[in-house]
This record gives C-alpha cells, structure tokens and sequence, in this order.
C-alpha cells in the first residue's frame, strides 16, 4: 500500500472525523447547544436591569457627582467595545479639603455579550501618552451589614514621560477589577478564566469598575487610594449588584 493510501486511511478513522468535526464547530463560531450536554458555545447579550447611565446619584453619600463625560469620538467608542459605560468624578464631602484621595474618576464599563476581554488601563493611559510606573496587586475587604466581599484588582500608577516613580512628578494611580456572570475577577487573565468556564448558560457578561485618582494636584500612596476605594466600593457595589447587574442564567 503506497504512503498516500495509507494516510488517506488514518484520516477516515472515526476518531479523527470526531476530533475534525468538533474543531470544525468551534471554528465556525455557531451558536448551538451540545445535544445531551446543554454546552452554549457562543453567547445570547444579556443587557443590565438597569441601565449605568441611571444609577441613582442619591444613594452615592457621602459622594457628591461632580461631573459626567461622554466619549465623542466614535473611534474611542469602537476601541471601547461598549456604549454602556459612565464615566463620572465623584467628591467625597467626608474627606479633607486638601486629600488627594477626596475627588476620584468612576469609570465604569458593561459588555452585554462579551467576546473579548477589552483594553485595560496598562494599554489605555500608556497609549495615551503616559508611561506605567508600578503595577501591583490589591485586596478589598468590604463588610457592612447584609454586604461582605473579598475583591482582588489590580493597582498601577502612572506619570507623565519624565515622570519617575520615587522623585515624584506627574503621576497618580489607578485600581481596576471585573465583574464576570456573577463573581469578582482581579484581572484579565482570571476574567477569561470566568467567561471560558461559563459552558452551560445562554448568556455571559463582564464589567469592569475602574477609580483613577488623578483630580488632585498630589498623588496619593497605595494605601490612600486602597482604604479610599474600598470606602466607596462599600456604597457603590451593593447598588450596581442589586439595581444594575444582571442575574446570570
């Protein structure tokens, strides 16, 4: 038998027309459920309850809205992946004056049918423009009654090109963390993590709460911003889980 029948022979083997069949339908992309299994490959969008541009700005205290900005240029939009996003700078009327801790931008974007993990800060301030200075991790420990939560995210700072991280300059930093069908993600390797495990449900969505505190002449340390994030975290969270989120089905 020549080499040629010979392989010609292999691929008719039921286990590879298997394996071919199946790397087929996932290539492809198709929406479909696995007879027998309930697997959904590709995803249903599933909006929020309500929409972030409606998040009721009486229920933020002791934060005060300052301000609301759009995106204008459609490109930013496209680069974005989403338009259901709020982008506020919140004060804090609980803080010192001068704390550079007291005023801080929430930024915070849903994606209703997620394909891809979008830009994440290290690629939107460096792309801006700005170089990363440090990048670490963070915890939040958030306990009010009826409301407990351990959250990772991720900490950076960042300056302007001559900025330097232990002379100073301009710098400030930013905290970010995801929300994925249900559960906290620290970054984006743990959000795929969650999106690729979510086989057996029809929909799928994540949304990342971003706090850059760069409203201040002074950068705060690490530990300003963590305990300052985690106060407002600890008001703004149970809002967006019960009013805003979704429920994962």
């Amino acid at each position: 038998m020549s080499d040629t029948g010979y392989h010609l022979r292999n691929y008719s083997q039921p286990a590879f027309l298997i394996c071919a069949a199946v790397l087929a339908i996932f290539g492809a992309g198709l929406s479909f459920t696995i007879k027998g299994l309930g697997m959904y490959l590709k995803k249903e969008p599933l909006p929020l309850k309500k929409s972030l541009d409606l998040l009721d700005e009486t229920k933020l205290a002791p934060y005060k809205v300052l301000s609301k900005s759009k995106i204008q240029n459609q490109d930013m939009i496209k680069t974005l992946g989403t338009e259901d996003y709020i982008q506020w700078v919140l004060d804090d009327s609980e803080a010192p004056v001068d704390s550079p801790v007291r005023r801080v931008m929430l930024f915070i974007t849903y994606y209703e049918r997620p394909d891809r993990v979008p830009h994440v800060p290290e690629e939107c301030y460096t792309g801006g423009g700005f170089q990363r200075l440090a990048t670490e991790t963070v915890e939040f420990e958030i306990n009010k009654p009826g409301f407990n939560r351990s959250i990772g995210g991720k900490y950076l700072v960042f300056g302007s090109p001559e900025s330097d991280f232990l002379q100073g300059g301009n710098k400030f930093p930013v905290i970010y963390f995801f929300r994925v069908n249900g559960e906290y993600a620290a970054n984006r390797d743990e959000a795929r993590m969650a999106l690729n495990k979510n086989l057996f449900s029809k929909y799928s969505y994540f949304c990342k709460v971003e706090l850059a505190y760069h409203q201040t002449p002074d950068a705060p340390t690490k530990n300003e911003a963590t305990r300052a994030s985690e106060k407002l975290l600890a008001v703004i969270l149970p809002i967006l889980e019960t009013e805003h989120w979704p429920d994962i089905k």
